[in-house]
């Protein structure tokens, strides 16, 4: 039987700047493991996950000890590497960053030669592997696809591929279920029932207790980068963190309302019917992106203290539809969509300065060499970072929101070095920091820990109060605020209007 790869640490610590991210961390893993990691935003998870991983070395304290083995020999980190697979969001990242667009079937090859862009030809045998670890991930009719044209959930499961194609002993997953529907997680779970069986074992960064694995065991806790505890994951471990990301609350699927909604009745805020002008309307819009039609024949209106969310399984369009609210995509010819106070011909960045934006791919644009003060003052610009310095008015206004998401300390560090919680933290400070009308958010609370959740869901509620409207795209009903309105449930390419009573 092939021997697996063995952990230890013994009072290991890393710094970040003037900050230690872990400190005097000891464990003990041993191969066939299944372990969650759990921990609030800036606990050090991702930093024990990089570390494990030998591609983030121990700072030297003359006390520290990594030592990895198989069975009884110890072997170099380089070694070591070649048997660990980490997975998180910066990976999927970085494709998007540097523009690399394999096809499926060559983004596996280079999971086999351990690079990240294929630089020699695929021989048979791998040619073979690569064709089984396909059929078996559900992967084969979209062996041809490009990497940039599969959907959120598909990009995932390929990165998981890619991973086991070459039979890792462990799998690093940072908060990997993040942003996938309930049939994505069920796919992950059944690809990981199979790597379990060969003997891989997996340590799970989470927040909720969705996106903790089938078949985790053992759970290890983090706290302000020091271990806090390494328990046995029993169902009371479960039910709590259930309880703190508010689980419980499930949404009801009521009927739609039509096929296609031409116009949805709506109860008239302030003004009367007539005089009312909405913020937003949609005439006969169909959306393509890279050539693909994500959205057909859509027609809708937002208008003031109207709050929606919008639902939908990955890969029916609702980054897409938020990206043609933003203006960063524009329906097809035939289709229109006018925003009030903006007539056509008018600058869409003068548009876009008066929208809060938040998404997934804001926080990989951000990969860029800013300062967080920066960050959150480009909001009032709706740039990625400041063309020039910012003026008094920005640092102010940075600062406040850097003070109510405490992030105060890390003002002038660059976002690569905060968690992705605190990063997604910023962005959400860099939204409001123009005074916006209108705040976009896809997936806002991806990656916060539970205390995070609640505190913007109740930030989000109290703008709500003060007119801000709001459209909010989630997969789970409980990242919603209390106070929504109307729900858009996005399917095959079409918009259904919904109630949202299960919102309140």
């Amino acid at each position: 039987m092939r021997a697996r790869l063995s952990v230890a640490l013994h009072a290991v610590s890393v710094r970040r700047g003037k900050k230690w991210a872990l400190k005097d961390i000891s464990l003990d893993l041993r191969g066939g493991g299944h372990w969650a990691l759990v921990g609030a935003n800036g606990s050090g998870k991702t930093q024990l996950l990089k570390l494990i991983a030998a591609t983030v070395w121990p700072t030297p304290t003359g006390r520290e000890k990594l030592i990895y083995g198989l069975g009884r020999r110890a072997v170099f980190a380089d070694e070591a590497k070649q048997r660990i697979a980490y997975l998180g969001s910066e990976l999927q990242d970085k494709y998007a960053r540097y523009g690399w667009n394999p096809s499926v079937r060559d983004l596996l090859a280079t999971g086999l030669h351990r690079t990240d862009l294929l630089l020699a030809p695929i021989t048979a045998a791998e040619h073979r592997k690569i064709s089984a670890t396909l059929s078996a991930c559900g992967l084969g009719a979209l062996a041809d696809r490009q990497f940039a044209s599969l959907s959120y959930g598909q990009k995932r499961i390929a990165l998981l591929a890619r991973a086991l194609c070459r039979t890792p002993d462990w799998l690093l997953l940072d908060e990997f279920y993040n942003g996938l529907d309930r049939h994505y997680r069920a796919r992950i779970d059944r690809m990981l029932a199979a790597a379990r069986a060969k003997g891989c074992s997996w340590i799970a960064a989470a927040h909720r207790a969705l996106d903790v694995p089938r078949g985790t065991r053992r759970v290890i806790e983090l706290e302000a980068g020091q271990l806090r505890a390494v328990r046995p994951l029993r169902p009371p471990e479960l039910a709590r963190l259930r309880r703190d990301a508010d689980e419980h609350r499930r949404a009801h699927r009521p009927s739609s309302i039509g096929h296609r909604p031409s116009s949805i009745a709506r109860r008239p805020v302030s003004e009367s019917p007539a005089k009312r002008v909405p913020l937003i309307r949609l005439r006969q819009v169909d959306l393509y992106v890279d050539y693909h039609r994500v959205l057909r024949d859509v027609d809708w209106e937002l208008h003031g203290g109207e709050h929606w969310a919008v639902f939908g399984a990955n890969g029916t369009g609702k980054t897409s539809f938020l990206k043609l609210l933003y203006g960063d995509l524009s329906p097809a010819v035939g289709g229109s969509i006018e925003r009030a106070g903006h007539p056509r011909g008018t600058p869409i960045a003068d548009w876009k300065r008066r929208i809060g934006y938040v998404s997934p791919e804001l926080q990989t644009d951000y990969a860029v060499n800013v300062s967080v003060r920066d960050l959150v003052a480009s909001g009032r610009y709706a740039s990625i970072g400041l063309c020039d310095a910012p003026t008094a008015a920005d640092v102010r206004a940075a600062d406040r929101w850097l003070r109510f998401f405490k992030l105060v300390s890390f003002a002038d560090r660059p976002p690569s070095e905060l968690s992705y919680g605190q990063v997604r933290r910023a962005l959400i400070a860099r939204a409001l920091a123009a005074g916006p009308r209108i705040l976009l958010l896809d997936e806002p609370l991806t990656g916060l820990d539970p205390k995070q959740r609640a505190a913007i869901k109740g930030l989000l509620r109290r703008l709500m109060e003060k007119s801000l409207t709001i459209i909010v795209a989630v997969h789970h009903p409980e990242d919603l605020p209390e106070g929504m309105t109307h729900a858009l449930r996005l399917t095959r390419g079409h918009a259904f209007a919904e109630d949202c009573h299960f919102a309140n």
